[in-house]
């Protein structure tokens, strides 16, 4: 079986990306490992099938690098934005809606290879859980998230430090991605994450993205909207709210990095 794909980028964050339109492919989370990964395959930190929707514009079908299905994923849906301007959909009212998991988004393009999403409200912010020697806090941004504060972000080990808090069932059950921050401004952070699915740091993450600056917010360490967050490929996306956290959005690049084909 060869599968023509688009490897994309959103701020560091990267992902094979296919159009399935014609409901082509169905493939095993065995197919969807072999080819996320980093040596042997084409090395993604997830997989999206864009997909027909009966009530929407698309439907992002994610998948982790580990080949099972992933809840939302902030920077995929981005690429998916982009990549679903790039083929010809094209919504009548210049606002992407589409479906990715049992959640309904929105986005619209704000400028070449940019795109702004428009977030779900955040769900079960939980403060002051001791995960061995850190304090994390919690919320569900489509995804869940643990988040450490720290004063140097450059030393942290996030690989062995964000494996140890992620495995923690008896406070996060299921597991939960792990974010540690450095609050750079008072509209500004940087973030480092260890992601679930992927079990281990990656470049970017946009649902910890999100959960970093209204968790920030809600704490006092930051004192206004939009945040800049600052992520490992050293891009920076932006997170705008408002005080109710029941309209928020994620801004930032999506590109793509080439195309090209696979024999499965």
């Amino acid at each position: 079986m060869q599968i023509d794909f688009t490897k994309m980028s959103g701020a560091g964050n990267d992902f094979i990306v296919i159009d399935n339109r014609q409901s082509v492919f169905s493939l095993t989370h065995e197919q969807v490992r072999t080819m996320c990964a980093r040596r042997t395959g084409i090395g993604a930190d997830g997989l999206i099938l864009v997909e027909t929707s009966e009530s929407t514009d698309f439907r992002m079908n994610y998948h982790n690098a580990d080949g099972y299905p992933g809840t939302m994923c902030g920077n995929g849906g981005r690429c998916a934005v982009w990549f679903a301007h790039l083929i010809g959909i094209r919504p009548a009212a210049g606002r992407y809606r589409f479906n990715a998991g049992p959640g309904t988004y929105e986005a619209e393009v704000t400028g070449k290879e940019s795109v702004r999403l428009h977030m779900l409200p955040p769900t079960d912010f939980r403060d002051d859980m001791q995960a061995g020697a850190w304090n994390c806090h919690f919320v569900n941004t489509g995804s869940p998230h643990a988040i450490a504060y720290v004063n140097d972000l450059d030393k942290i080990d996030v690989f062995a430090e964000g494996r140890a808090i992620r495995h923690r069932e008896e406070l996060f059950p299921g597991g939960a991605n792990v974010n540690f921050l450095e609050v750079t401004a008072p509209d500004a952070l940087s973030i480092r994450t260890f992601e679930r699915g992927v079990e281990d740091e990656t470049l970017a993450c946009g649902t910890g993205t999100v959960a970093a600056a209204l968790m920030s917010y809600r704490l006092g360490k930051v004192a206004s909207s939009p945040v800049k967050v600052t992520v490992r490929s050293g891009e920076t996306l932006m997170v705008g709210f408002n005080d109710a956290m029941d309209e928020i959005y994620l801004e930032g690049p999506a590109r793509v990095v080439y195309r090209g084909t696979i024999t499965l």
